[in-house]
């Protein structure tokens, strides 16, 4: 069965995986099964007893701990991370928690009330307003330096936002899969060149933005880029495939390196980073959604 859809804000993007994902899965020989999340699921989930839940679904319910935690009670094996991990990695300040405690670089951020974000800037300009608990840039806002004043925000915005120093500089990507010693691991970076901001519609309209994989960076950089997503994806607990972003300065070499955030459900949409990069290692679409199937498991 492949989970897709969703109540979360990112539904539109989960259909789009989880139909390309449903169809790499038929090609491989697979019976499959398509859903959409809903109130029903559980009942469904016991209804049709999958062999293995793929799941497809990107942020809240889906991406955060929730899903894993139903399809670990019901005891049915499903793909990407487990419980912790996925709860762990979808809230951005507990992720740069663990990635302080363990060496991995980071900017400077603060959990601020929505009202008090709006009123004044919490941190000097230029800096990025963004909701602690969601992805594919979902409500990003950026204040530039020189700004009047604070950002008014959208109703998609929650009660409590990340403010986060803003890293100039270039939009880097790694994608690890597994992690044990048989695992593909860290596959390769990739350098997303974009005429603006790497915004929803940048991320998932066609043309939007350009990819050049592997990126076309120092060694330096793009060793540091596999060595710190393979750490991400270990000190979070990542189980499948994880992606991992960043942002670099390069007029600051190694030291303008800084992560933003681990995907545990990186997108498999026709525009999506993570499928682009197995196909550049030498592995197909349908090779990397059959590799997925078979890691699949419960108590991840």
């Amino acid at each position: 069965m492949v989970l897709m859809g969703g109540p979360s804000a990112e539904r539109e993007v989960s259909l789009s995986t989880g139909q390309g994902c449903a169809e790499a899965l038929r090609s491989e020989g697979y019976d499959v099964i398509e859903a959409d999340a809903g109130p029903d699921l559980a009942q469904r989930l016991a209804e049709v007893k999958p062999d293995v839940v793929f799941n497809a679904l990107h942020g809240r319910w889906g991406e955060d701990g929730c899903v894993q935690g139903l399809l670990e009670w019901l005891r049915i094996p499903y793909t990407h991370s487990g419980v912790l991990a996925s709860s762990l990695a979808m809230d951005k300040a507990r992720t740069k928690d663990l990635y302080r405690v363990h060496g991995l670089p980071v900017v400077d951020s603060v959990i601020a009330a929505r009202a008090e974000v709006e009123a004044r800037h919490v941190m000097a300009p230029p800096y990025v307003v963004k909701p602690n608990n969601e992805g594919s840039s979902v409500g990003v806002y950026l204040v530039t330096e020189g700004a009047n004043g604070p950002p008014k925000l959208g109703p998609e915005m929650p009660e409590h936002v990340m403010v986060e120093a803003f890293v100039a500089g270039r939009e880097l990507t790694c994608s690890v899969m597994g992690g044990g010693e048989d695992d593909p691991g860290a596959l390769t970076v990739t350098d997303i060149l974009t005429d603006g901001w790497y915004d929803y519609a940048a991320k998932y309209t066609p043309g939007g933005s350009r990819h050049v994989v592997p990126a076309d960076i120092p060694a330096e950089i793009f060793d540091a880029c596999m060595d710190f997503a393979t750490r991400a994806h270990r000190v979070l607990g990542c189980r499948g495939v994880s992606r991992t972003d960043f942002r670099w300065d390069e007029d600051k070499g190694l030291a303008g390196l800084i992560l933003l955030e681990t995907n545990t459900q990186p997108g498999m949409t026709p525009t999506s980073l993570t499928p682009e990069q197995a196909e550049a290692t030498g592995l197909s679409f349908g090779a990397l959604c059959r590799w997925l199937v078979e890691d699949a498991s419960c108590d991840r």
